[in-house]
């Protein structure tokens, strides 16, 4: 038999506890189609089938039954391990520093492993990136490129990821395909070295318009003011993904390909201390790949989590 992974189980216990796979998977934060992939890859290394299900119903098997309370049980040591780690730890919080994303359920997945201390010091990815490698952080959530962690002696997980979409004048909500897109590269490298690797790297690939700026205009105001220049739609910057538009001004979904932007979870790969490690776990298990591996999906070639 197969290695059975706790995240297997967790599925499990959940699945059984809503009988509903739908239901389940939003409870976890998982796309439906992954986690009926993995309670199927559970049932095969297990050797018996845990639920029957059809169209209109879901209920546990005889096995499943039978296995319930086991699995509840080693969930039940697994988390009172990770409480007995972070008593270990000791009371020093975990440092974390972003740049303008986080998780929606950050504190409730860490609390119980570790105290993370959000920075307030908001910077670009490769200052946050640059801090967790000379010890100033603990964690930050950022952009990196492989390259970076080499450079830096930095480990990441994916722990967010969105698919970014163009701005334009007018009502017309459609698609537009990338390479009649237009991405703003600043000339101030210090603040948006990131985000002009990524958009050069995405012309490059994709034909879409390169435009060097000057004024910041990646975001806020004067980012709406080039599009209203434009006579192309714009790329949206990940940091504007939430901002409301001016009501002249549309979001428009990019194809051919679709554009994603990763945001990975860094830390020093000689770090050791459990609090940190615990942390990276708990924000990290389970996470779905949120359609960055779609056959027709982008991402950089430089991105840790490009397949």
């Amino acid at each position: 038999m197969a290695d059975v992974e706790l995240r297997q189980l967790r599925y499990f216990l959940a699945v059984a506890e809503e009988l509903n796979f739908g239901r389940a998977a939003s409870r976890l934060l998982i796309a439906g189609p992954s986690l009926s992939q993995q309670i199927k890859a559970l049932e095969r290394d297990l050797g018996v089938r845990l639920f029957d299900r059809d169209r209109r119903s879901v209920a546990l098997t005889p096995a499943g039954v039978a296995l319930l309370p086991d699995a509840r049980a080693l969930l039940d040591s697994a988390d009172a391990l990770r409480h007995r780690a972070a008593r270990i730890a000791g009371s020093e919080p975990v440092r974390l520093g972003y740049v303008s994303w986080l998780p929606a359920d950050l504190t409730a997945r860490a609390s119980a492993v570790a105290r993370v201390h959000v920075d307030a010091w908001v910077a670009p990815s490769h200052t946050q990136a640059a801090r967790v490698a000379d010890g100033s952080l603990d964690l930050a959530v950022c952009w990196v490129r492989r390259e970076d962690l080499d450079a830096r002696g930095l480990s990441s997980r994916l722990i967010g990821a969105g698919r970014l979409y163009a701005v334009s004048v007018g009502h017309d909500a459609a698609e537009v395909r990338a390479r009649d897109i237009v991405v703003l590269l600043d000339d101030d490298a210090t603040t948006w070295l990131s985000w002009n690797a990524y958009a050069e790297q995405l012309a490059h690939d994709t034909g879409a318009r390169a435009a060097h700026i000057s004024d910041g205009g990646i975001t806020g105001p004067a980012f709406f003011d080039h599009v209203r220049r434009s006579r192309r739609p714009v790329l949206n910057s990940p940091k504007a993904q939430t901002a409301p538009l001016p009501p002249e001004l549309v979001a428009r979904p990019v194809v051919e390909p679709k554009v994603y932007w990763t945001w990975s979870l860094v830390w020093r790969r000689s770090e050791t201390r459990p609090a940190v490690l615990n942390t990276v776990d708990a924000l990290t298990d389970g996470l779905d790949d949120l359609g960055i591996h779609d056959a027709d999906a982008w991402l950089p070639d430089d991105d840790p989590y490009k397949s």
